[in-house]
């Protein structure tokens, strides 16, 4: 759960001060819209019961080669070795085991990790957002929950022109780097990671009746209502999940994978 979120925070008590069971770690690409409708982005960041922390905050440093090409639209930002996965792995490690962590800030504008970083404090949930959080099996086989989030090819190249514009780059350098580096690294490290999430939410953030169901899910999880969960050392889940279809309402099944569709009626 790209793009800095609701982790930043400033100023907290002490950790030894804030005793926190382990936290509930979910990795998606949908974690602004759970956070908001959680109301967590009004809370006190050193109150939050819920952060967000980005892979992207976790590309590794370039070297003054890697850095011109990057600046060309050269370098592929998208394949699994542009990021420091071993700091990711440790830093997601330190939050499993409730501890405050520091995590890099990157520019995207210099494509540089800068100097200062920011501090996430203990929380009970944490959303951990990014196209390829399910890539490596030592970080993957960390969440207690996997969400993949599929969405329509017009829709990433439309919302990924937009962020970019936003970075201040060029429209063709942009569209050039989608071709050449996004698309394929999409079909080849990112899109056969679907097999591994435990729910699939089609249309991301337009599908409010998956998003709700999450929702509903992680309140669940922070008012202590769903029994423990946990994943085997085989990466299969064994937990509560939402309904298949067929099943009788209201009851969950045990270590089944959940595609959520929208229904029918108006919403």
């Amino acid at each position: 759960m790209a793009s800095a979120g609701g982790g930043d925070c400033e100023g907290a008590a002490p950790e030894a001060d804030r005793p926190h069971q382990r936290p509930f770690l979910i990795g998606s690409t949908v974690c602004e819209k759970i956070m908001e409708l959680l109301g967590q982005n009004e809370v006190d960041h050193r109150q939050r019961k819920l952060v967000i922390l980005s892979q992207d905050r976790f590309y590794k440093v370039l070297t003054p080669e890697q850095k011109a090409k990057a600046l060309k639209g050269q370098y592929n930002f998208d394949h699994p070795d542009a990021f420091d996965n071993d700091l990711m792995h440790r830093t997601l490690k330190n939050i499993v085991e409730g501890k405050t962590v520091e995590v890099p800030t990157y520019d995207f504008v210099t494509h540089s990790r800068l100097a200062e970083t920011t501090v996430v404090y203990p929380a009970d949930v944490v959303l951990f957002e990014g196209i390829l959080v399910f890539y490596s099996q030592e970080v993957r086989d960390m969440f207690h929950l996997r969400l993949f989030v599929d969405t329509d090819s017009d829709v990433r190249l439309s919302r990924r022109v937009l962020r970019d514009v936003h970075r201040g780059r060029d429209l063709e350098q942009i569209l050039t780097q989608y071709t050449t580096f996004v698309k394929p690294a999409f079909e080849e490290f990112c899109l056969p990671t679907k097999k591994y999430a435990d729910v699939i939410i089609p249309r991301g953030v337009d599908n409010m009746v998956a998003i709700n169901l999450i929702v509903q899910h992680i309140q669940d999880i922070l008012s202590g209502d769903l029994c423990k969960w946990h994943r085997g050392s085989n990466g299969r889940s064994y937990k509560r999940t939402f309904p298949e279809p067929g099943n009788r309402p209201g009851v969950l099944t045990s270590g089944k994978r959940s595609h959520l569709e929208s229904s029918s009626r108006p919403h």
